[in-house]
């Protein structure tokens, strides 16, 4: 496995190039779901684009030394949103698939509790890594050989409180 290492600028461009890519697909939906904590910024991202809603569904599947081990995925008991009811067409974001578990889990946990209200989801993602037991309906690059990808943010995810206030000290 190698590594990917994507910089800022690069990851905003993956998401544009998702948003342009759905749009050439002529769907339309009425909803964006976002899998947070890695689907944050690329729902957020598209809710400002299309002007859709954005709900947001908290998952963890990662845990242990940087974050790089897989452990049981934790959905939360429900959405958070802004709209009265989930939308009939439903796009549901991540930033990656890589396993397929989380994806695939997640569109069983949507038509659970939201079969009444659903017609129909789809989903998108700025990676998808060959090894993945599901194959997301939009996705930006196909990733043959599943390298583990090193987002901008994870710089984030090393810093403490303390340390920020040090640097920051007036």
């Amino acid at each position: 496995m190698t590594d990917l290492y994507v910089s800022w600028s690069d990851y905003h461009q993956q998401i544009e190039r998702l948003a342009a890519m759905i749009y050439q697909s002529e769907w339309q939906f009425n909803q964006i779901v976002c899998l947070a904590r890695g689907g944050l910024r690329v729902g957020d991202l598209l809710s400002r684009i299309y002007g859709q809603p954005l709900a947001i569904l908290a998952t963890a599947s990662y845990g242990g030394i940087k974050g790089q081990t897989r452990e049981p995925l934790i959905l939360s008991p429900t959405l958070t949103m802004t709209t009265p009811s989930l939308g009939s067409h439903v796009l549901l974001v991540d930033d990656l698939v890589d396993s397929g578990v989380t994806l695939d889990q997640t569109l069983a946990w949507l038509h659970q509790k939201y079969a009444v209200e659903i017609a129909e989801v789809r989903t998108a993602v700025l990676w998808y890594k060959a090894h993945s037991a599901i194959t997301p309906t939009y996705f930006v690059d196909y990733l043959a050989d599943n390298p583990w990808i090193h987002q901008p943010f994870e710089v984030y995810e090393q810093m403490k409180p303390i340390d920020l206030a040090a640097k920051y000290r007036p």
